[in-house]
């Protein structure tokens, strides 16, 4: 009866060391995402009346392959969805720009404002810039806040060339590249100034 239990014993530790464990390990997140398709949205000077800068705001959206956008304009399917806020440059300039941007909430051109989670009617929404995470267990699925780090932007002829190295607030090292084509589409005027635009102005002081 011993030896048989011990057989057990150790039959069940050698499942658990096979896979059967992996149910109480923690779950690893990609850290370093390929974005197949995206796009850019620019807004203008949309934070100059309170700051003074006069840097134009684009916000940037890049999407894994088996993301997809349905008939409704929603987000379907398994993988990473990386969205910048509010990436600032130069007055100047309507498209995203060829540099390097670092992650600050100073408002400068070439600064990415951070990620941060607003309370809006006790809902908490996250704004800035941050990864979200679509897994095939719906409770795995996540978001994480980006709060530091730099993305360099390059460009061959129409294709961008961005290179992630972020930092999220639950310390993930977290890179990520996209090489294709990037969409712009404008919405300084769709978006007027006076209008409620759902973004935080990181430079109010």
């Amino acid at each position: 009866m011993k030896k048989l239990i011990c057989i057990l014993f150790v039959i069940a530790v050698f499942l658990t060391s096979c896979g059967g464990g992996q149910l109480n390990q923690q779950l690893v997140y990609e850290k370093n995402p390929h974005y197949a398709w995206g796009y850019a949205e620019f807004f203008g000077d949309y934070y100059q009346p309170e700051n003074g800068n006069k840097n134009n705001v684009v916000s940037i959206s890049l999407f894994s392959d088996s993301l997809k956008l349905n008939e409704l304009r929603n987000l379907t399917g398994l993988g990473q969805y990386l969205y910048l806020e509010d990436v600032f440059q130069a007055s100047t300039d309507t498209f995203l720009q060829v540099g390097t941007y670092n992650v600050s909430d100073s408002g400068l051109k070439f600064t990415i404002a951070p990620g941060k989670n607003d309370t809006v009617d006790k809902q908490v929404y996250p704004i800035g810039a941050y990864i979200s995470y679509f897994e095939y267990n719906a409770a795995n699925s996540t978001m994480k806040l980006i709060t530091g780090g730099s993305m360099s932007v390059s460009l061959s002829g129409s294709v961008y060339h961005i290179a992630c190295n972020f930092n999220t607030s639950d310390g993930l090292e977290l890179k990520g590249n996209y090489s294709a084509e990037l969409p712009h589409i404008d919405q300084s005027l769709a978006t007027p100034k006076s209008g409620i635009r759902k973004k935080l102005l990181y430079t109010r002081k």
